[in-house]
């Protein structure tokens, strides 16, 4: 439950009263196997994400958004669908806990949050949808892959020589956005958003956290896109060179990978030394995270690869 951090900017409770406008428009905005997806729902997360994040509104950025969350509540119908598969349940009391952990990450009491959200147009079960998507995912994982990660003494030594001969090099502290490109056709889309993000977040009018967190499909989205201390010779290529000369506080331009594009918040650089390798604890974690990340993509592309889809919108 810890990873459900949908840290609600506090400007959307600066917003002042509004009157809830949830759209009344049933049209199909996407089918998911058996279930469908309406208007309403892509419209009732726009609104969240707008309002969360802090981007401002406008019918470009809504336009740049569309594709972004329509994917998103794809593949949040395929994990709950995957948890009912495998008889997996989240309960009324588990997503009621999802909600008590955002108000108090906002430090608000719950009842308050929950009139605040529907005051500033809200609509509470596009939340509820993205808990319980989140909650279920979890258990798919811990079920269904972590049994499956092991981390030998050898994968840790590996790592500590590795840390040890890179004495005296960068290193960053790195937070991440990263925004996949699955096929071609997605490209111009994904370049369109993560240039808007990028320059909303260099403008200081989107936090990075915030941002990270509602579009970031990166290890880590959920606490604001950390990914620790990374060495310059562990990075793809392309992204070292892009972060050559970076200081700290520095925000990149998009970068393109194999995989997609990538914003990078450097929040510090300092050169590797002995007293800065982390201990065994920490890179058995580290690497933990990383290869479970790994599987559980490969695992939601196998999904979608396999389900039934089509966009209407």
């Amino acid at each position: 439950m810890r990873h459900i951090l949908f840290l609600l900017a506090s400007a959307l409770f600066l917003l002042g009263s509004h009157t809830p406008v949830y759209a009344q428009s049933e049209t199909i905005a996407a089918v998911v196997n058996e279930d469908a997806i309406s208007k309403s729902d892509v419209d009732d997360r726009m609104l969240m994400i707008i309002r969360s994040s802090g981007l401002g509104d406008s019918p470009e950025i809504r336009e740049k958004l569309k594709p972004q969350i329509l994917t998103a509540l794809i593949e949040e119908q395929l994990k709950i669908q995957e948890a009912e598969r495998l008889e997996i349940k989240v309960t009324p009391e588990e997503v009621e806990k999802g909600f008590t952990e955002i108000a108090n990450q906002n430090k608000i009491p719950l009842d308050q949050f929950k009139q605040m959200i529907v005051k500033a147009g809200i609509n509470p079960a596009t939340m509820q949808r993205q808990i319980k998507s989140q909650i279920g995912w979890s258990k798919v994982i811990q079920a269904k892959m972590r049994p499956q990660v092991t981390i030998s003494d050898n994968d840790i030594d590996e790592v500590i020589a590795r840390l040890q001969s890179a004495q005296g090099t960068t290193e960053y502290l790195l937070a991440e956005i990263a925004l996949p490109v699955d096929s071609p056709e997605q490209e111009g889309e994904v370049r369109g958003l993560a240039d808007k993000l990028s320059r909303d977040i260099r403008s200081g009018s989107a936090p990075f956290m915030k941002v990270a967190q509602q579009f970031s499909q990166a290890a880590g989205a959920q606490e604001g896109g950390d990914l620790g201390w990374v060495q310059a010779a562990q990075l793809p290529l392309d992204i070292a060179d892009a972060l050559q000369g970076s200081t700290k506080g520095d925000i990149t331009p998009p970068i393109r990978s194999l995989t997609g594009y990538h914003i990078l918040y450097v929040r510090d650089v300092r050169t590797l030394t002995a007293d800065s390798i982390p201990p065994r604890e920490k890179i058995m974690e580290t690497l933990g995270v990383e290869r479970l990340d790994r599987m559980q993509r490969r695992y939601l592309m196998d999904l979608k690869t396999g389900a039934f889809i089509e966009t209407r919108v």
